[in-house]
């Protein structure tokens, strides 16, 4: 029996003894990724969300996104609670609807304001997954000219109002195509004076946004319809991130877990419970 030698038995401990931290570490979980003390915040210790302002009905109640009443208020403070924020530890940053999805960097970790996702937009900004399917509504005068048309080609001669930079002005350029170019506002109130002081026959907006139009803003107006869905996939819209940012997929962690656990859906049945039921133009 051959002897080992010494320098050999000296080499096997010291490669026995090896320090730990000389292995290859294991990569982080995604629970540790998606730690308060770990995500890739404008402001550590602080959740900094964007929206409009006014931020309207049914989104946010009372022009204030603090208060955590309306639909992506609530929304924002349930994705808040998900990834270890308390409601105090929430600040809220005033950015207008175009400005949201526009190339360069941002001062929000996220901006929640009825954005559609779209590749378009994708290219100067990360989105989400989408946290609302979207449908488009035409809102007009009860006694208008087009308050009774049954489908989307009885909408050709109206003069029809619209945001800017909105899916609704795209709804209204593809689907609708009217005769006349339709008429574009700055922001959504603009274009729903329009319809008040029957400077254009209709309006397209959201549909949750028609019916608060019809139950608060305009007495006599109704939803002349909802416009058809096109190209198979709903139309969402998505929480806006500033381009890579690294905190897009906690945040689709924490919006997977208030799906999963019917909080979104619970959500959505409180706020947007009246967006039901409106005709479907043909």
């Amino acid at each position: 029996m051959r002897r080992v030698g010494l320098g050999v038995v000296a080499l096997v401990a010291l490669v026995g003894c090896a320090p730990a931290e000389e292995a290859k570490a294991p990569a982080p979980s995604a629970a540790a990724e998606c730690a308060k003390e770990s995500l890739p915040l404008k402001s550590p210790g602080t959740l900094t969300v964007g929206t409009d302002k006014p931020a309207y009905e049914p989104w946010f109640s009372g022009d204030d996104p603090t208060n955590g009443q309306g639909f992506e208020s609530a929304v924002a403070y349930a994705l808040a609670d998900k990834l270890g924020f308390a409601k105090t530890e929430v600040k809220w940053e005033t950015v207008s609807f175009d400005a949201s999805y526009a190339p360069g960097a941002k001062t929000f970790d996220f901006d929640i304001n009825q954005v559609s996702i779209s590749e378009a937009r994708a290219k100067a900004v990360t989105f989400s997954d989408g946290y609302y399917d979207v449908a488009q509504a035409v809102v007009g005068l009860s006694d208008g000219k087009f308050a009774s048309v049954p489908d989307v080609a009885g909408l050709k001669d109206a003069s029809i109002g619209v945001q800017v930079g909105t899916t609704s002005l795209t709804a209204v350029q593809e689907q609708i195509k009217p005769t006349k170019q339709p008429r574009v506002f700055n922001n959504q109130i603009d274009a729903v004076n329009a319809l008040k002081n029957k400077q254009v026959d209709a309006i397209v907006v959201d549909l949750p946004t028609a019916f608060y139009v019809t139950a608060a803003q305009i007495e006599g107006s109704k939803i002349i319809g909802q416009l058809p869905s096109v190209g198979g996939a709903p139309e969402q819209f998505g929480l806006v991130l500033e381009k890579g940012s690294a905190l897009v997929g906690c945040l689709n962690k924490a919006l997977g877990e208030l799906k999963t656990s019917g909080d979104l859906a619970r959500i959505q049945d409180q706020w947007l419970a009246a967006a039901a039921g409106a005709p479907v133009l043909k």
